[in-house]
C-alpha cells in the first residue's frame, strides 16, 4: 500500500480495495456527525487504518491510484473514505478528470451535502461535466427531524439540500442511488419512496456495530 509505513501499520491510506473496486480516502473531515457512523469507534475499514495524518494532494492520489492497479483492474474507483468527499471537491473533480481519460469509471459516495459545502458552485454540473457516472447519496431519514438527530449535520436544512442534491444527480443523468441505515428509527419506506419520486434507486445499508469487547480470560 502506498504512502507511509509505522510500525508496520498503514498510518496514511489514501487508496484501498473492497467488493471489487479501488476507494478513494480524500479527508478525514465531515460536515455530519452521525450517531451511527463508523467513526465513533474506529478508523479501520476492510481491515485499513484509514486515519489520515494529511490529506492527500492530487499527485498523492494520482500516484496511490497507480500503486493499487498494479495489484489488477477494479470495476470502479470509489471516492468513499473516512469523510465527506466534496469537502475537497477540486480534487475529487481533477482525479475523475484523471480516471475519465483513462476509461475507467468512478462513483462518488456522498452525504449530498455538496453544494452547502462549496456555496456559488454547481457542484453536480461540475461533477458530471469532469466524467463522474455514478452517484451513492446518505439519505438515512424520510424527514429533517429524524435526519438532524441520527445525522447531526453542521448545516441548517440539510435534510432539503440532500434532496435537491439527489435530485440534481437524477437530472444529469448520473446513476443515483438513495441510501439510509437499516436502524431503530429509520423509516426505510420513507426514503425508498423519496428515492421513487426522485427517479433514482435505494439500497438499505446494514448499521456497522462496535466490536464485542471479550471478557479476561483466567490464566490457570
Amino acid at each position: 500500500m502506498y504512502r507511509a509505513i509505522i510500525d508496520g501499520v498503514n498510518a496514511d491510506t489514501i487508496a484501498y480495495r473492497a467488493k471489487g473496486n479501488i476507494y478513494l480516502n480524500l479527508t478525514n473531515r465531515c460536515s455530519c456527525s452521525c450517531t451511527f457512523c463508523l467513526r465513533e469507534f474506529t478508523t479501520s475499514v476492510y481491515g485499513y487504518d484509514l486515519s489520515l495524518v494529511s490529506e492527500p494532494t492530487v499527485e498523492e492520489i494520482e500516484r496511490a491510484l497507480e500503486v493499487a492497479f498494479l495489484d489488477g483492474p477494479a470495476q470502479q474507483v470509489v471516492f468513499c473514505g473516512l469523510g465527506e468527499p466534496t469537502l475537497r471537491l477540486d480534487a475529487v473533480l481533477h482525479v475523475t478528470e484523471w480516471l475519465r481519460l483513462r476509461r475507467i469509471a468512478t462513483r462518488l459516495d456522498t452525504n449530498g451535502h455538496g453544494e452547502l459545502l462549496n456555496p456559488g458552485r454547481d457542484v453536480v454540473g461540475e461533477l458530471k461535466a469532469a466524467g463522474l457516472q455514478a452517484v451513492s447519496v446518505s439519505l438515512n431519514a424520510a424527514d429533517p427531524t429524524t435526519y438532524d438527530q441520527l445525522c447531526r449535520p453542521t448545516f441548517t436544512k440539510a435534510h432539503r439540500a440532500v434532496i435537491a442534491f439527489a435530485e440534481k444527480c437524477v437530472q444529469q443523468g448520473l446513476a443515483t442511488t438513495l441510501t439510509a441505515v437499516d436502524q431503530p428509527g429509520a423509516d426505510l419506506d420513507g426514503c425508498r419512496a423519496i428515492a421513487t419520486a426522485l427517479g433514482a434507486q435505494f439500497r438499505a445499508r446494514p448499521l456497522a456495530r462496535p466490536p464485542v469487547a471479550q471478557p479476561d480470560r483466567e490464566v490457570v
